[in-house]
């Protein structure tokens, strides 16, 4: 066996036994886990050589398609990621800053969220009542004003992820050159969480923020890349990031398709059990189709990120394929086990709600298909 696979294999024993439990704890609440029992998970982690496998000691993120693997075993729980610090949004702000921070801003920003004593968040979607740059931020509001060595950021933000509690904000913002990121050290008093939003999901630490900026200054030193490049290191993290996402929640698909097989092969209905009924046993065949496809197309998408390309295209697909395969699942899921399905006895109706919020976030289906179609249309235009 390989040191990689040996390595797969730990952190599934230690997802399955030591974090899994934690998914009854009380301070696993609505908007995710809190701070006490963030640290507390992490901690074991740490003690056992987990956090955060998918970058190498020497500062390396892996390649995509051992990723893929780590975040299938880390997503078996929807603590499991947060205790590895596998989730997101971090996960895919590490890689981005890993791409495109300087020497400073890595040992600054970076360097706390590898070791898992931070936390970050990532400001771009807004308010449709003030700019509509919802999925697409082509619209956004949020200004960036050059004044001396330093920029003065105004706007508004929604649902950002993980606001509430991080420690390393990353803001997307429009100046006269166009789209910039910059990196803040949060909390900042002028940076306002104004809510923590009530939503159908409920794994991501911190929530999804409404959050107010008003007369921010960032050092200039502070700028992710150079005025104007923010859309093009914007896309450095999205591909990466919602691959990951579809990586994760297959993880948590895998584990429902079990609870779910478990239950069928217990229950009697009818004068058999319920896996012997055909309407039962083929949504377990459905799902099982569900979850090889989506393996399938996330290790498809993934090489194509490792051989160095974009994967606007190819993330577009498996985002929207492993998305909507994998509510195919819960769904069934839910289904199969009846009332227990919709109880919270198993974390079955936990991935019900989780996956109907992902496949909006990241990206809708619709705006991804849109997408897709614009470039069918481009390329049989041009040829």
């Amino acid at each position: 066996m390989s040191d990689f696979s040996q390595l797969l294999n730990d952190i599934e024993f230690f997802i399955r036994n030591e974090v899994v439990p934690y998914e009854k704890d009380p301070r696993n609440g609505g908007h995710g886990p809190d701070e006490d029992l963030v640290n507390e998970l992490r901690d074991k982690a740490r003690l056992a050589g987990f956090m955060t496998p998918h970058i190498l000691k020497n500062g390396d993120h892996r390649s995509q398609r051992d990723t893929a693997a780590l975040l299938k075993i880390t997503g078996l729980s929807p603590l499991g990621s947060v205790a590895c610090n596998t989730f997101a949004p971090d996960e895919g702000n590490m890689f981005l800053l890993g791409k495109a921070a300087s020497a400073q801003q890595k040992k600054h920003f970076l360097d706390p969220l590898k070791r898992g004593i931070a936390r970050s968040a990532f400001f771009m979607t807004e308010p449709a009542k003030i700019s509509g740059a919802g999925s697409d931020p082509s619209m956004m509001k949020t200004t960036a004003v050059l004044d001396g060595n330093h920029w003065v950021i105004n706007g508004r933000k929604t649902f950002i992820t993980g606001a509430n509690g991080a420690k390393v904000g990353i803001i997307m913002a429009n100046s006269n050159e166009g789209a910039c990121l910059f990196l803040v050290d949060l909390p900042n008093s002028s940076v306002q969480i104004e809510r923590v939003l009530d939503t159908i999901d409920s794994s991501m630490p911190g929530g999804h923020s409404e959050v107010l900026i008003k007369d921010l200054r960032v050092s200039s030193d502070n700028m992710l890349g150079k005025p104007g490049e923010g859309f093009r290191l914007a896309q450095i993290r999205l591909a990466p990031a919602r691959l990951s996402h579809c990586m994760r929640w297959t993880g948590l698909g895998h584990r429902a398709q079990e609870i779910a097989i478990e239950y069928a092969c217990k229950r009697e209905a009818f004068g058999k059990l319920l896996v012997d009924h055909e309407g039962v046993g083929f949504m377990l065949a459905e799902n099982k189709i569900d979850l090889t496809q989506s393996e399938l197309i996330i290790d498809w998408c993934a090489d194509a990120l490792d051989r160095g390309e974009h994967g606007n295209v190819e993330s577009s697909m498996a985002k929207v394929a492993v998305s909507e395969a994998l509510f195919r699942v819960a769904d069934r899921c839910v289904q199969v086990m009846g009332g227990m399905g919709v109880s919270g006895d198993t974390i079955v109706e936990q991935f019900f709600r989780e996956i109907r919020a992902f496949r909006i976030y990241d990206g809708p289906t619709e705006v991804h298909k849109w997408s897709l179609a614009k470039k069918i249309k481009k390329k049989q235009l041009s040829s």
